[in-house]
């Protein structure tokens, strides 16, 4: 492995592992829709373990893993925890982990320990079991180098609607000076 190469896959260990979330687009699924252009790229809580990282998700209450299928490719940007800014984009391959094997058990007793506001505690394991998926993305050894514009897209056409104006006299109900007696 050359220099280069070491220097990689110890950014995308190192950035993945102090990163709280990381930002993964998976696979496209075919659609007749011609708007539609892939996944859409979520941002996913995740455990870093033994070489790859660990999400769980797609199901009740869980984190959607939409577009991440087992044998395909998924794109993975890692942003610094402290000002926000893309560290490392990585490929990685997709692994989904069957419920009950050795691998699944291990990455669910790293994943436990990250999820916070578990609404079933202790029971949760037995519902991810049932209920959900834990995938495996390990780096395939290529980053993207980083881009020199802006990546802003536009935002996703929606329904909802921004609310009234402020009545007039709400800055100064909410704002007034109280009197010293």
């Amino acid at each position: 492995m050359t220099d280069q190469a070491l220097a990689e896959q110890a950014l995308v260990e190192e950035a993945t592992k102090k990163s709280g979330l990381i930002w993964v687009r998976g696979a496209s699924v075919p659609t007749l829709d011609p708007q539609d252009v892939g996944a859409p790229t979520r941002p996913l809580w995740h455990v870093w373990h033994d070489g790859a990282v660990y999400v769980v998700g797609d199901g009740p209450g869980e984190q959607p893993l939409p577009g991440l299928v087992d044998g395909r490719e998924a794109a993975v940007t890692v942003r610094s925890k402290d000002k926000g800014g893309r560290l490392v984009s990585w490929t990685a391959s997709v692994a989904e982990l069957a419920p009950g094997s050795e691998e699944w058990g291990v990455a669910v007793g790293e994943l436990k320990g990250k999820r916070l506001n578990a609404p079933d505690g202790e029971a949760m394991t037995e519902r991810w079991a049932r209920e959900c998926r834990v995938v495996r993305l390990a780096p395939t050894g290529s980053t993207a180098s980083l881009p020199s514009g802006s990546l802003a897209a536009p935002p996703v056409p929606t329904s909802a609607t921004t609310r009234l104006p402020v009545p007039a006299a709400l800055p100064h109900l909410l704002f007034r000076r109280r009197r010293r007696s």
